[in-house]
């Protein structure tokens, strides 16, 4: 077929095709455009950023952060009974006061209390970079600090910190722990609202 025997019809529908396929490319880079902002929301652009370098490509990045807020969902995490939230403030004060005399013990014992609260939350507590993972889908402000803080405690148990970097550390596990014991609390599932 040569563009002297195309007929009005013909290129009318070349047009429509041409038209078509511009319009499922725009719906798509919206699609794309609008999961990516959604997911910088939830996540924060450090986290994202992360899973960026770690998945090597947006693609993956975004499919790798979607599967996190899909297994959390799956999770019965819960508010922190009374209770719960005043036996774990107090069990804080207490790692708190001991950074006086103990500062690499008192780290140690804060990041197993946060461990506890989350625990008691239900948040599952395999390893470390599973329950950073789990953490960033509800509580993405705060979970740079949750990772500079376990950063610092390896380097305690390899001798490597200083008193101050121990208590940057404290600084930042108290910043998680306030968020997982007093709130900003995630939206409970509506049957449970």
């Amino acid at each position: 077929m040569s563009m002297t025997t195309l007929t009005m019809t013909d290129v009318a529908a070349i047009i429509a095709l041409g038209v078509i396929v511009l319009a499922g490319i725009a719906a798509w880079l919206l699609v794309r455009t609008r999961r990516t902002e959604r997911l910088r929301a939830r996540f924060g652009d450090a986290e994202y950023v992360r899973a960026m370098k770690e998945g090597g490509s947006w693609r993956r990045a975004e499919s790798g952060l979607a599967q996190r807020a899909e297994r959390v969902e799956r999770f019965q995490v819960r508010r922190l009974a009374l209770v719960d939230r005043a036996r774990f403030s107090e069990a804080w004060r207490c790692v708190q006061s001991r950074f006086v005399d103990g500062p690499a013990g008192a780290v140690t014992e804060a990041d197993r209390l946060l461990t506890d609260v989350m625990a008691t939350r239900g948040y599952p507590t395999s390893d470390f970079e599973q329950r950073a993972a789990d953490i960033s889908v509800d509580h993405s402000q705060v979970l740079k600090d949750y990772r500079t803080a376990h950063e610092i405690a390896l380097r305690q148990m390899r001798g490597e910190a200083s008193t101050e970097d121990l208590r940057q550390a404290m600084v930042h596990y108290r910043t998680l722990f306030e968020e997982l014991v007093n709130g900003p609390e995630a939206p409970l599932p509506a049957a449970a609202a």
